[in-house]
C-alpha cells in the first residue's frame, strides 16, 4: 500500500509541472542544439580552411618533384630506365617527358578531387568531411597516380602535352578575372566617401604610389631591353596601354572611375611586359641584360620564387569562386551550414594548374627540355606573355565600358511605354 501511494504522489507531481516549465525546458534543448550545431558548423569550416593550405603545400611539393624529375633524376634515378614506358635509357621519363609525367599525376589527383567534391554545397554532407580529411588515403592515390603516370606510353603523354598548352591557357584566363576582380574590389574599398576620408587619402597616395612604379618600371626596361626593334615595340604597346586606361579610368560615365584601380592594373601590365621580356632566350642584341648562361645565387633565387609564384597564384585563384559566379548568385545570402568557398571550383583550379606549371617548366615547348635552373624561358613563353598582357588589357577595358556600351540600350527600352501611357 505505501509503494502504491508513494508511485501516486509521483505521478500526482508530475502532473503538477506547469506549461511554463516545459516550455522553458523546451527552449533551454532548442539553445543546446543550436549552439551544438553552430560548433559543428565552426570546426568543419575551420577542418576546410586548413585543408586549403595542406592541398596548396602538395602543390609545392609535386612542383619541386617536376623541377627535380627535369634536371638531376636522370643521375639520380636508376630505375626508370627498366621501366618499359621510360623508353631506351629512361630517355622518356626525364627531362621534358619526365615534367609531363608528373604534372599527369598531379592532373589526375587533383582532377578525382574536383569530381567527387563538384556539387558540395553543405558542411554535413560526406563531400566536406571527405575534402577535409581522409589524409592517409589520398596520399595513397597522389602517389598511385604519380606512379601510374611513369607507366603511360610516350604517345600519350605527348597528348596531354597538347592539352595540358589549353588547360594552362584557360588557367591563365582564370587567373586574371580574379587578379582583375580583386583590383576592382580594392578600388571599390577605397573609394571616396563622405565617412571614409582617410580611405580617400589613402587611396589617393596608393594610386600615385603604383603609377610612379608603372613609369619607372618603363623607363628602366628602355634603358635596359630596348636594344631592338622587337622590344621596342612590347615596351611602346604597354606605355599606349597605359595611357588609354588612364584616360578611360577618369570618363565620368565609367562605373568604377578612378586612378587606383588603373594604377595597380599598369603595375601589373608593366610586370607582364618585362617578364615576357626577360623570357627571352639568350640574344646578343635583343636579350643581353636578361638570363647568362651560369647558374648563380641570382638565378637560383629567382627560379624559387617563381615557383613560390605559380604556387601563390595557383591558391589564390582556387580560392577565388566568388569572381566567377553569377551576379544574381552572388546576392545569395551565406547561411550558417555553408561550405567556405566551393570544392569543385578549388580542385579544378588546381588540376588546371598541374598543367601551366608543366609548361613553364618546359618553356611551352614539347620538342626539347629547358636548361637546368631555368623557368618559362624561350620565345613562345615570351609571346604567351605578351598575349596575356594584351588579353588582360582587354578584359580590363571592357570591364570599364561595358556599363557606358549598354546604358544607352537601357535608356531607349522605356521610351514607347511612356508614350502609350501618356495616350
Amino acid at each position: 500500500m505505501n509503494g502504491t501511494a508513494e508511485a501516486g504522489a509521483t505521478r500526482t507531481t508530475s502532473l503538477q509541472v506547469s506549461p511554463d516549465d516545459l516550455e522553458a525546458a523546451h527552449l533551454d534543448e532548442l539553445i543546446s542544439e543550436i549552439e551544438q550545431r553552430s560548433l559543428y558548423c565552426y570546426q568543419e569550416k575551420n577542418k576546410s580552411l586548413r585543408a586549403r593550405y595542406i592541398y596548396g603545400t602538395i602543390f609545392l611539393i609535386i612542383n619541386l618533384c617536376a623541377w627535380f624529375i627535369r634536371d638531376y633524376a636522370q643521375k639520380a634515378l636508376a630505375l626508370l630506365p627498366h621501366v618499359s614506358s621510360c623508353g631506351p635509357e629512361g630517355s622518356d621519363c626525364f627531362h621534358t617527358l619526365g615534367v609531363l609525367r608528373v604534372s599527369l599525376g598531379c592532373f589526375m589527383f587533383y582532377l578525382v578531387m574536383f569530381l567527387s567534391t563538384w556539387n558540395t554545397t553543405k558542411l554535413h554532407e560526406f563531400q566536406n568531411s571527405w575534402h577535409s580529411n581522409y589524409w592517409s588515403f589520398k596520399f595513397l592515390l597522389l602517389v598511385l597516380a604519380m606512379v601510374a603516370s611513369f607507366f603511360i606510353p610516350q604517345l600519350y603523354i605527348q597528348i596531354y602535352g597538347e592539352i595540358a598548352r589549353v588547360g594552362a591557357g584557360i588557367f591563365l584566363g582564370l587567373q586574371l578575372v580574379s587578379v582583375i576582380e580583386f583590383i576592382t574590389w580594392w578600388n571599390n574599398y577605397w573609394m571616396p566617401h563622405d565617412q571614409r576620408k582617410q580611405s580617400c587619402s589613402f587611396g589617393l597616395v596608393m594610386s600615385t604610389v603604383f603609377y610612379i612604379g608603372s613609369v619607372c618600371g618603363i623607363a628602366v626596361m628602355y634603358y635596359f631591353y630596348a636594344a631592338c626593334v622587337l622590344n621596342m615595340f612590347f615596351i611602346s604597346c604597354t606605355v599606349v596601354i597605359l595611357t588609354v586606361m588612364m584616360v578611360i579610368s577618369m570618363h565620368s560615365k565609367v562605373k568604377n572611375r578612378g586612378l587606383l584601380s588603373s594604377g595597380i592594373m599598369a603595375s601589373y601590365i608593366v610586370f607582364l611586359c618585362w617578364s615576357a621580356i626577360r623570357s627571352e632566350p639568350l640574344h646578343i642584341k635583343c636579350n643581353a641584360h636578361t638570363q647568362n648562361g651560369h647558374t648563380d645565387w641570382v638565378t637560383v633565387l629567382s627560379f624559387l620564387i617563381a615557383i613560390g609564384a605559380i604556387v601563390m597564384a595557383t591558391f589564390s585563384t582556387g580560392i577565388d569562386s566568388e569572381s566567377f559566379r553569377f551576379e544574381f548568385r552572388k546576392e545569395e545570402a551565406k547561411e550558417e551550414e555553408d561550405i567556405p568557398y566551393s570544392y569543385g571550383f578549388f580542385h579544378l583550379v588546381f588540376s588546371l594548374g598541374a598543367m601551366y606549371f608543366a609548361m613553364l617548366f618546359i618553356s611551352w615547348n614539347l620538342s626539347h627540355s629547358s636548361r637546368e635552373w631555368s623557368i618559362d624561358v624561350g620565345w613562345t613563353s615570351t609571346w604567351v606573355k605578351i598575349v596575356n598582357e594584351w588579353f588582360a588589357a582587354g578584359i580590363y577595358l571592357w570591364k570599364l565600358i561595358s556599363p557606358i556600351v549598354r546604358q544607352p540600350r537601357v535608356h531607349e527600352q522605356p521610351q514607347p511605354l511612356a508614350a502609350e501611357v501618356d495616350r
